[in-house]
Formats: structure tokens, sequence, C-alpha cells
């Protein structure tokens, strides 16, 4: 037995949609006021269909929201306005009933002519979920080896395809230059670039596997990266790019894995060989090439050939330690026998077999340190104790130096004051005229001089100690002319 309460079904504790007359068969009512209070039902409940006039339809959605409207009519709002929109029936928007509950002046949309047609509301009936059927065991182990290699690609690896294509201009026979800087370490032309990055993601898939994550070093971390060297055979000489004067692209921060707690720095690099290349039409192309090789004797008459290093299209991985200082490195490349993706297991082994020796040179490398930073000290405090006893020395000059000048400004200013002292005992002896006229002009001549004081000469003077103190204990000098009792 189904039982609903204050218009709402309910089974149990779970809460229904609510259950309105028109899609009700009933079995037994109790109203007050007409407000649905007890329906005991012994029928099921099913969703009926209502039939509306247009003209029906559009006095509805204009007494109520569609919000409020539809679940009576037992539609959504977006299905209701749907059909509202089918049959050309306008209906108020949100705004019209935010203005109305504030009470101010609403704008109903007026109906548009036409037929005044029946339209028949239904509730949409839910399709019944079909049930799969059970897959066989070939079927889900094809879709987990699907998935498997769907996994296949390493992390650091996203997207960086469309970043190495993202370069500055690189004619033919150079390197890819990317804008973006904080990239895996992989160096290569456009056209070895799917081979570089399936190289580069069979090992960082091998270190993985082991349990080594490879990753960019931080910004914070000590980490430098090495020097490249791209050409397959080490020549005295390099004739990279135009002009033999090619800058290859390098990122800002290393690639990383750890082994324990060493780090090993990742390189992989596309080699580059000497070929011979001819100037033709503006520009140089390969002595081999399908255009060199198509041309006429006499087409060539005003060309000429030079050497130049080329991208090879093949490759070398370099493992080396990121740590300032410690000079070890290791590479593999491509050969006529093994490639490197055929290799790699072996590498993952010898980078594992070369972590005892790693960390003995980085051990060795942190006690040089330590002693380099012990001597830069010392020699620091050497040069400070030197400067601070220069120092010392140079403010005891000053201060002597101003004494002495001092004593003769001082003699300088007795003379001054046996002038004036002079004049004013002349002055007793002339007329009252000539006295007050002299006596201005002695006035303005004491001005003009200043103080004669000899204290204010002594107050002036500075001490060597007021010059400058010393940050270390001196020793205590004895009197310039007297003997150091013992």
């Amino acid at each position: 037995m189904t039982y609903i309460t204050d218009g709402y079904r309910r089974t149990g504790r779970r809460l229904a949609r609510k259950i309105t007359p028109t899609n009700l068969k009933l079995g037994a009512i109790t109203s007050l006021n007409g407000r649905i209070l007890t329906v005991k039902c012994q029928t099921t409940i099913e969703t009926l269909g209502m039939q509306l006039t247009r003209l029906e339809l559009y006095e509805r959605v204009c007494r109520a929201p569609l919000s409020k409207l539809a679940p009576e009519l037992g539609l959504s709002g977006t299905a209701l306005a749907a059909v509202c929109r089918q049959h050309q029936i306008p209906y108020p928007g949100s705004g019209y009933w935010t203005r109305k509950s504030l009470g101010l002046a609403a704008e109903l949309p007026a109906l548009p002519e036409g037929v005044n047609e029946t339209i028949e509301i239904t509730a949409p009936v839910p399709k019944p979920r079909q049930k799969k059927a059970p897959e066989d065991r070939v079927t889900r182990k094809a879709r987990a080896i699907a998935k498997a290699r769907r996994l296949e690609r390493h992390p650091l690896l996203y997207g960086v395809e469309e970043h190495m294509r993202k370069t500055r201009v690189a004619k033919d026979g150079e390197f890819l230059r990317p804008y973006k800087r904080i990239l895996p370490d992989l160096i290569s032309s456009e056209d070895a670039l799917p081979r570089a990055l399936s190289v580069a993601n069979h090992l960082y898939l091998a270190l993985d596997k082991q349990g080594y994550r490879v990753h960019i070093a931080p910004p914070g971390d000590d980490h430098r990266r090495i020097r490249v060297r791209e050409q397959e055979v080490e020549l005295k000489d390099r004739k990279y790019g135009r002009y033999h004067s090619g800058s290859i692209w390098g990122p800002d921060r290393p690639t990383i894995f750890y082994i324990d707690a060493v780090p090993i720095g990742l390189a992989l690099t596309e080699m580059t060989e000497r070929v011979t290349m001819r100037y033709l039409n503006g520009d140089y192309h390969r002595e081999d090439s399908k255009l060199v090789r198509s041309m006429k004797p006499w087409q060539l008459t005003h060309s000429w050939t030079t050497e130049q290093d080329m991208p090879s299209g093949r490759f070398r991985i370099i493992a080396y330690s990121p740590k300032n200082g410690v000079d070890w490195s290791i590479s593999w490349q491509d050969t006529q026998q093994e490639s490197l993706v055929s290799i790699i297991p072996k590498i993952v082994e010898t980078l594992r077999s070369s972590t005892d020796k790693l960390q003995r040179l980085m051990t060795a490398e942190d006690e040089a340190e330590a002693k380099r930073k012990k001597e830069r000290q010392e020699e620091w405090e050497r040069y400070e104790r030197r400067e601070d006893a220069r120092k010392v020395a140079q403010a005891l000059a000053d201060s002597r130096q101003q004494l002495a000048e001092t004593i003769e400004k001082w003699g300088k200013a007795m003379t001054v004051e046996r002038f004036f002292a002079d004049a004013d005992d002349r002055l007793g002896g002339v007329d009252d005229q000539r006295r007050q006229r002299l006596a201005e002009r002695l006035a303005l001549a004491r001005a003009m001089m200043g103080s004669i004081d000899p204290l204010d000469f002594i107050e002036s003077w500075k001490a060597p100690d007021e010059r400058y103190r010393s940050k270390y204990d001196q020793p205590v000098q004895p009197p310039a002319g007297n003997p150091a009792k013992e």
C-alpha cells in the first residue's frame, strides 16, 4: 500500500515526486480546503496525458513561472519551454517575475496570431536500461592491452612536440630552437623529432619502472647542465650552422632523476656529421642531394663547395652528474649494429652500477669544497686584518697631520691676536674722529679672520679612534721617542 501525505508520495522513507489529482487514480481521498492530506490507493499510480489549447497554455504560463508550472504538467522547466517555443507561445522571463514580486510594473509578451490548436502534454517515459552482454575473456584482455598502451607515454613528454615545433627560424640543417626553455633535454632537427621523442619516451619509462622518476630539476636546486657535444666523430674544428658559428638550443634547467640520493642528469641529442655542401641558387645544398645530382655541368659553373656539420638522424644519450665540481659523464649512441632503443635496458643497468662510483666522487667533491670554503674564509679574514691595519695606520697618520696643521694655525692665530692687541693699544693715541673710524675697521677685520681661540682649534681636531676603530685587538704602541718598558 502507498501513502501520500501533504501531496507527496512516500514509500518507506524516500520522498517521491509531488502527486496532483491529474496524475492519480483515486482510491480513497480525505481532503481539507482542497489540500490532499491522506490518500490510500489500492491501484497503481500512473502518469496521464493532458490536453490544453494554445490559448489555455499561454494563460497558464503567464500566471506562474515555468519552474512552478512544469511539475504540475509532469514536465521539467526545460521541456515545457521547448513545447512553448514549438507552438510559438511566448512566456515571461525571470525579470518579469522579479519585477512583479517587487511591485513594479511589468509587461507581458503578447500571443502571436495563429490557430488555437490543441496541445497534448505527456510526461516523458524513461527508457528501460538495457543490460550489457557479458564480455568474453578475449575482449577484456584486448581492452586491458589498449589501456596499457595509452599509458605508455611518459608524463614529462605530454605537449613537448607542440612546444618543440614552436621554434625560431631554423634553416635546413639546423636543430630546432623552441621559444619555451623549460622542456626536457632534447636536441633534434625537425625531421628527426618523432624519433627523438620515441627514444626519450622508452628511456624515461624504463627508468620509471625501476622507481627512478625522471623530471626537470626544480629552480631552487643547485644543479647544472653540462655542455653537450653534438659531433658524432670528435673533430678539432666545429662547422655547425651558417658561417660555422651557429648556437645550439638548450633548456634552462637539466632533466634529472635520482638513484637513492644520487642525482643523475640526462640529455638526448641528435648527432652531426661532416658533409660536403654546394652553394647553388643562393643557398647551400648537400652534394649528394637530388637537386645537385640533377644539375648539368654547365649549371654548376658559378657554384662552389664547402664542408658543414649537419644533423645525421642518429642520436646520443648522455648521462652526467649535475653536481658542480663532479666531472663524470657517460654516453651511448646509435650504431649500425644496434639502435639506442634496443640497449636501453643495458643503459639502465649501467647507470645503476655507476651509483657507488658517483657517490664517492660526490663525497670527495663535498670534502674538497669544504676545504676550499675554509681556505677562502681564512684568506678573507687575512685580507680583512690587513685592511683593518691599513685603516688604523691611515687614521693615525691623518690625525697627526691634522694636529700639526692645528698647531700651525694656532701659531698664526697668536700672531693675529698680537696684531689686534697692538692695534687696540695704538688707538688710544689718535683723535676721537679717527679712533671711531679705525675701531669700526678693526672690528670688520676681526670678523673676517673668524675665531682665533686656541681651544676652538683643539675641539675641531679628531683623534685616531674617532676616525676609525679597529675590529681586532691592536697591540699598544708606545709614544714616539720613548722606548717601551719591559
